[in-house]
């Protein structure tokens, strides 16, 4: 696989080519590695062709969340609600930065996302109509106030298909916002069946940090 790195607006961007053109482009924004791991775990289940564009060095509390939220545990930062600035950045100058690099047309580009990253990748559907699909893993749908907005809101396109999924202990904690994920998740999933979308939510063993390569190649090869 041909791998290429680039930088824009001050974000690492790394783009594992597909041998295929025209195949779907994903992009994953990553709190940490320029996402190897994750095309290896790809790999492993026997992955379908696609673009990867795994986005790094971002300020993770702000770019990833879409409005203040005060520090969940002591020893945490507060989330300052940067999505939408990021968002634009993203759109405006990442992504066409991409797409003069890929092979041909991508069939379809979709976003994907671990923890606030799977939150951001849900909230960019109601801001953009860009993204035909959507993955949110182990998403940080506990985040205040984002149940209520997926509720009252509507998304600028109907997504093809969304995926979510959690560990199955990630809802076992004493801290006030995070004991939510799973109900809201659950929630979420379900009002999105609603509207008549193809939604898949699968729970996997572990907390929230258990897998995270594994379980982003999962519902990266769920959307494609």
């Amino acid at each position: 696989m041909y791998i290429e790195k680039f930088d824009s607006e001050g974000k690492e961007a790394t783009l594992y080519h597909s041998v295929e053109s025209g195949s779907p482009l994903i992009i994953l924004n990553n709190y940490a590695d320029d996402g190897k791991s994750v095309v290896e775990a790809a790999e492993k289940t026997g992955r379908n062709e696609f673009n990867l564009l795994c986005i790094g060095n971002l300020n993770w509390n702000h770019d990833m969340t879409p409005w203040y939220c005060p520090p969940t545990s002591p020893k945490d930062t507060p989330c300052t609600g940067g999505a939408d600035e990021y968002l634009k950045i993203l759109l405006e100058e990442i992504l066409p930065e991409c797409l003069k690099r890929v092979e041909g047309t991508p069939s379809h580009i979709s976003v994907a996302g671990y923890s606030l990253a799977g939150l951001f990748a849900l909230y960019a559907l109601y801001h953009t109509d860009v993204f035909a699909c959507a993955a949110s893993m182990s998403g940080s749908l506990w985040f205040p106030d984002f149940k209520e907005y997926v509720f009252s809101h509507e998304m600028k396109r109907k997504p093809e298909k969304l995926y979510l999924s959690l560990g199955d202990k990630e809802a076992r904690t004493r801290n006030q916002y995070m004991k939510d994920v799973q109900e809201n998740t659950e929630s979420i999933a379900g009002h999105f069946r609603e509207a008549g979308i193809d939604v898949t939510f699968e729970m996997n063993p572990g907390n929230h940090f258990s897998d995270a390569a594994l379980r982003s190649a999962k519902g990266i090869m769920a959307i494609i």
